[in-house]
């Protein structure tokens, strides 16, 4: 009983683990069923076994994604001792995060580009829990004047779609520096060093001077 248990939530994360791969490639509508059964060397009615449908699946994949990215990022933040550590955590715990798992960002931007027509409701909460993080910080530091009033929706922007597009084009940059030498691209750059200049940036734009 014990083995079939365990068989059983290996191909279920053998599923999610596929789709998740095959979703950030091709996309939602892109990718079938059939696809991902492919992908698992799985029968199909095996999917509909653990997932009632397609929508479902993704739903799976979205929100374990967001939900391990939010736990990491809130963890991090608690050994944190001032504000200013709090926002480089977060900016360095989200870089970490999108540069071990590519396809996070790649499912986050085909979702944004497609104006989230296929987030379920509960993604959005999800979502909104990052976010909430982040605008935890800035509020805090505008109260102990360390950060001036911002938008935190912008700074979220800024912070989070500048790093999204740094892992997503990274094949495109590298591609670049090929054809032309002497445009930096920063495709050799690490996660330390993106992560540190966002964080110095962003930092330098809401600082109290």
């Amino acid at each position: 009983m014990a083995k079939q248990k365990r068989d059983a939530e290996a191909t279920k994360a053998k599923i999610i683990s596929e789709a998740r791969e095959l979703f950030s490639k091709k996309g939602f509508d892109a990718t079938t069923t059939d696809d991902i059964a492919k992908a698992c060397s799985v029968n199909k009615a095996m999917i509909y076994y653990y997932f009632k449908n397609k929508s479902e699946l993704y739903t799976e994949v979205m929100s374990g994604l967001f939900d391990a990215m939010y736990t990491e990022i809130n963890e991090a933040r608690k050994v944190c001792i001032s504000i200013t550590d709090e926002l480089e955590t977060f900016i360095k715990t989200y870089t970490e995060y999108a540069y071990k798992h590519p396809y996070f960002p790649a499912l986050l931007l085909r979702e944004l580009s497609d104006s989230g027509a296929h987030l379920p409701e509960m993604m959005f909460t999800s979502m909104r829990k990052v976010f909430i993080l982040l605008s935890e910080i800035l509020q805090k530091g505008e109260k102990e004047d360390v950060f001036v009033p911002s938008i935190p929706m912008i700074v979220h922007f800024m912070i989070i779609g500048s790093i999204n597009l740094m892992v997503t084009t990274k094949p495109l940059r590298k591609k670049a520096i090929q054809i032309d030498s002497e445009v930096d691209t920063c495709s050799e750059c690490s996660v330390e060093e993106v992560s540190t200049y966002i964080f110095q940036t962003v930092k330098k734009s809401l600082e109290v001077q």
